[in-house]
């Protein structure tokens, strides 16, 4: 039996999220994340004007006159979650962690996805394989899988997104929609994504504090690297100081921009002082501009 106040907070998430898929993300979630391709339906006694191609020569041998066979859209699609479980998402500087914030895009994803009748599988990352769960349909597994990531206590603190990606490539053979949902503190992924986007459709969800794109002015920082704890001291009080750190994220951030172009890889950046819809909501606007 699960504690009133987990309870709450999953039905607290559950309420929230659905409001936004019905009011945000439902026409647009629909629009992008269509059919990937037509599967079989039926055969039936061929007409004038169907196409010879379509003849299933196996059932017209047997019955003696022609029949063709009938494909539909495939709709059913896979959504993966990938999400992001390390220690860097115990930082927030404003009213959430960014851990938070992933949790609650995931569990609005997760819902789009079986308004949607899709399945939704997830895998929950630090930097190793800290869970798995395997997509499936329907509401009662969206929300065990909503649980599993608003709760689960990491085993390890760092950050491993080319294993993630490896593992998805191992355990889910259908090309799928892939959700990376991470702060993207890490390095050397970048060929474990190009193979993962040709197998699947990659989109990465980058969320950041402020506070690690600009600092204030306020004197010696103590910082600590959340996943290592390393700590630095930091005089931000040096207008020099706070540029070079700005400038360093920045860069950072170009050098990841200029990539995912190049691999025709969408990328969402979701600020945790904003609300989180709002960018997916655009994401999903232009990208189905581009799909008409």
């Amino acid at each position: 039996m699960l504690p009133k106040e987990i309870i709450r907070k999953i039905r607290r998430i559950q309420i929230t999220t659905n409001r936004l898929v019905n009011e945000s993300l439902a026409g647009e979630y629909h629009s992008v994340f269509k059919g990937r391709g037509m599967e079989f339906d039926e055969v039936r006694e061929y007409l004038d004007g169907d196409d010879v191609r379509t003849i299933d020569w196996n059932v017209t041998s047997r019955c003696g006159h022609p029949y063709v066979k009938r494909y539909v859209e495939e709709r059913e699609l896979t959504v993966m979650l990938l999400v992001d479980a390390s220690a860097s998402g115990d930082f927030g500087s404003q009213r959430k962690l960014k851990g938070e914030i992933v949790a609650e895009i995931s569990a609005l994803l997760a819902f789009s996805a079986i308004k949607n009748n899709d399945r939704v599988g997830a895998i929950l990352f630090t930097d190793t394989i800290e869970k798995f769960i395997p997509p499936r349909r329907g509401s009662t597994h969206v929300l065990r899988l909503v649980r599993e990531v608003l709760f689960h206590r990491p085993e390890r603190r760092g950050t491993s997104i080319q294993k993630a990606l490896e593992h998805l490539n191992l355990v889910i053979r259908k090309r799928s929609v892939v959700f990376l949902i991470t702060d993207l503190l890490d390095q050397g992924y970048q060929q474990s994504l190009k193979v993962a986007n040709r197998r699947h459709d990659v989109i990465i969800v980058q969320i950041f504090d402020p506070r690690e794109r600009r600092l204030p002015s306020v004197g010696i920082l103590e910082v600590r690297d959340a996943e290592t704890g390393e700590v630095a001291f930091v005089d931000s009080s040096l207008p020099w100081v706070r540029a070079a750190y700005e400038e360093n994220w920045e860069r950072n951030y170009e050098r990841e921009r200029k990539f995912f172009r190049t691999h025709r890889l969408d990328h969402v950046l979701i600020d945790t002082v904003q609300p989180y819809h709002v960018p997916l909501v655009a994401f999903f606007n232009e990208r189905a501009r581009r799909f008409r």
